[in-house]
Formats: structure tokens, C-alpha cells, sequence
């Protein structure tokens, strides 16, 4: 589902005012590979992204965003970093900024798809050849493959 009925909810209060959402990235990796996912809104390769659910823990929602998006099942395995995206248009206009929460996840089951509509393919990716992609994407990436145990942000 693209637009969670509770953003939906939000938007007829604020219309296409900037809103500032919490959100998750799953870096989910695999042997020397990370899972990516082409996405249908900008059509740019990502890791998996997903908002959080009012109530939902982050890591509750890593999951949740990578079986929808992709119909795998992964392990959350530490929180890599925190961060904050630049603003974003959406393509109806709405506007959003996203406290993001990046995890480091390990595959478990399941062969990726583009499950839902947010993408139009899904495929891994060896961690030296990653293709083009958003600035911003790039050091959640790094974060979650650099084995670091505390996650990074910014002061």
C-alpha cells in the first residue's frame, strides 16, 4: 500500500504541507549482496524503505516493509543508523520529511518479487556493484554493511 490510511487521514487535515514522519530503511544482505528494490514512484533502485505505523516498533516495521515489498522474511539484526531525509516531493505533491531509522537485516526465506506496487522489480545486488541511486541512500547503506556495533548519526 503506498500511502498508509493514517498519512491519508493526516493529509485532509494538511493537504500537501511537508509532514515529518518516522520511517524505517531495511538493509537487507545476503552472502556479498544487498536486496534492492525499483522503485515505481521515481523509478530509482533503493534499499527497502517503509513508514512507520502509529504504535509499530521500527523493527516490527523493517519486517513488515520487506515481506510487502519484496516476499522475503529477514532478521533485524542492529539498527546501523539514524538520519534524516531531505525533504521529498512525492509525485501528487505532497510533501514529506522522514526520520529514518536504517537496520541491518539478514535474509531468511523467500525469493524476492515486486510484491506490491511500490516497485517494479526487486533483485540483489553485489555490494561493490550497486546501481545508481539517491545521495542520500548511500550512507544508510554503508552504515549498515560496516559491522560497526553503535549506529551513526549525525551532531
Amino acid at each position: 500500500m503506498p500511502i498508509p490510511p493514517f498519512v491519508v487521514e493526516l493529509r485532509k487535515l494538511v493537504g500537501s504541507h511537508e509532514l515529518w514522519l518516522p520511517a524505517v530503511t531495511a538493509v537487507v544482505v545476503r552472502d556479498d549482496r544487498i536486496l534492492l528494490t525499483l522503485r515505481a514512484d521515481n523509478g530509482q533502485w533503493a534499499p527497502i524503505t517503509g513508514i512507520v505505523d502509529p504504535g509499530e516498533e521500527p523493527g516490527v516495521a523493517a519486517r513488515r516493509e520487506a515481506l510487502e515489498e519484496t516476499g522475503v522474511e529477514i532478521s533485524v539484526d542492529r539498527l546501523a543508523s539514524v538520519s534524516v531525509s531531505p525533504q521529498i516531493t512525492h509525485g501528487n505533491g505532497d510533501l514529506g520529511v522522514y526520520l529514518d531509522l536504517t537496520f541491518t537485516c539478514s535474509w531468511l526465506s523467500g525469493e524476492p518479487y515486486a510484491a506490491d506496487d511500490e516497485n517494479t522489480d526487486v533483485r540483489w545486488w553485489p555490494v561493490d556493484d550497486l546501481p545508481p541511486m539517491s545521495d542520500f541512500l548511500l550512507p544508510r547503506i554503508e552504515a549498515a554493511l560496516s559491522g560497526e556495533i553503535t549506529p551513526r548519526f549525525a551532531v
